[in-house]
């Protein structure tokens, strides 16, 4: 056998499906042992997190009815072969309602974290680096929105907007601006002092670059870990929300609107249909947390380290 041929066969061994799946099962183990229990818990977070975001990419190949069917089944009829969920008090099949409603609770979840973060990053940056009168002004324009309760902010917010998946989206991003303001704020603060910085002044780096490269690329660790905690809040603010009536306009799929929907027939016995969306809420948020417990504990400078 020629060496050309070794070589191919050396490479479908090693390139093989088997092969693969090998190599990825040695390096979980591997990290495993080196991170511990937060490596599976932050795993279990990306499972449900990962099965949730398919739900909402593509319900289509997981829902049996339309959302929006009132002849899904006969009203409130409770989990069966044909409605695995059972049906809500408008015959509509409450799996589909679930799986289409996961688009909704994470598109505005997400949307509100990535605009929160975006604004409060840039304020925080710009607030501690600055420092004098702007960082007094910034500062106690946060504080005084820091020191309302977060769900009673948004209440004030989603009532003053009005209904709409634009309108909770703000209001529910508004009440963490100052979460991370306050976090890279105060990490600015204390990095803009090292050395590597003074070193980057006198060599003539302008502010943005500094702030580009030497300051935001140290706070980015902990505001991935803040970023995932944010949406499993946000998750909650907007199922409350949209339990009190302040969140969006009727016919939208959403988990918080069923529950809503659902409370005046648990007395009667109808107990699914405000048990599997309240459900979807509770596992989702904690898929959101379990990820944030196991990247704080990954990034962790002194795990790192070892």
């Amino acid at each position: 056998m020629g060496t050309g041929e070794k070589e191919r066969k050396k490479n479908r061994v090693k390139f093989s499906p088997s092969g693969i799946a090998g190599i990825l099962i040695r390096k979980i183990i591997g990290v495993h042992k080196k991170y511990g229990m937060e490596w599976w818990i932050m795993i279990a977070g990306i499972i449900i997190i990962l099965f949730t975001v398919y739900m909402a990419l593509f319900p289509e190949t997981l829902s049996p009815f339309d959302p929006l069917d009132q002849n899904a089944g006969p009203q409130l009829s409770p989990p069966g072969p044909v409605n695995p969920l059972g049906t809500d008090n408008l015959s509509r099949d409450v799996l589909s309602r679930i799986i289409h409603g996961s688009r909704t609770i994470l598109g505005i979840a997400f949307t509100a974290a990535v605009l929160a973060s975006s604004i409060g990053i840039t304020l925080g940056l710009l607030s501690g680096f600055a420092g004098g009168i702007t960082d007094r002004i910034l500062s106690l324009i946060m504080d005084s929105i820091y020191s309302f309760p977060g769900l009673i902010l948004a209440i004030t917010f989603a009532a003053m907007l009005g209904p709409g998946v634009i309108n909770i989206t703000l209001a529910v991003s508004v009440t963490y601006i100052p979460t991370y303001f306050r976090l890279v704020r105060g990490q600015t603060l204390s990095i803009k002092e090292e050395v590597y910085v003074e070193a980057a002044k006198a060599m003539g780096a302008g502010r943005a670059v500094i702030l580009a490269r030497y300051i935001f690329p140290n706070i980015i660790a902990t505001v991935v870990v803040l970023f995932s905690m944010n949406i499993a809040d946000a998750i909650i603010t907007e199922a409350g929300l949209s339990y009190l009536g302040l969140g969006l306009p009727a016919g939208v799929p959403d988990w918080g609107m069923d529950i809503a929907l659902g409370k005046r027939f648990l007395p009667s016995g109808s107990w699914w249909v405000i048990t599997y969306p309240g459900l979807m809420v509770v596992i989702l948020a904690l898929g959101f947390t379990m990820l944030g417990e196991g990247l704080a504990e990954l990034l962790n400078p002194r795990l790192i380290e070892k």
